[in-house]
């Protein structure tokens, strides 16, 4: 199908156009997966243990939540800059 076709057939709302995607390559920009190890104190993992189990999550689910949280904190309130692009704080 070319584009122009499967332009008009999503405009004009005639079906279903995940049949027409091949969807076993496509991928989330920028949502690829990389594993890191991080060294916290005792009482750090205890005290994520317990507010993890407190509302019902993983201990991993809790430190990727509350650590996107910050990241766009950060990037809502500070203008990147060319000094901090990419680098530690």
């Amino acid at each position: 199908m070319k584009a122009k076709e499967f332009d008009k057939k999503f405009d004009e709302a005639q079906g279903d156009v995940i049949e027409d995607l091949d969807l076993s390559s496509a991928r989330r920009v920028n949502q690829e997966q990389k594993r890191i190890n991080v060294d916290f104190p005792a009482w750090v993992v205890e005290s994520l243990d317990r507010e993890a189990a407190r509302i019902g999550v993983t201990r991993q689910s809790i430190i990727k939540v509350w650590l996107v949280e910050r990241l766009q904190a950060e990037a809502a309130n500070k203008p990147l800059t060319q000094d901090n692009a990419g680098g530690a704080h």
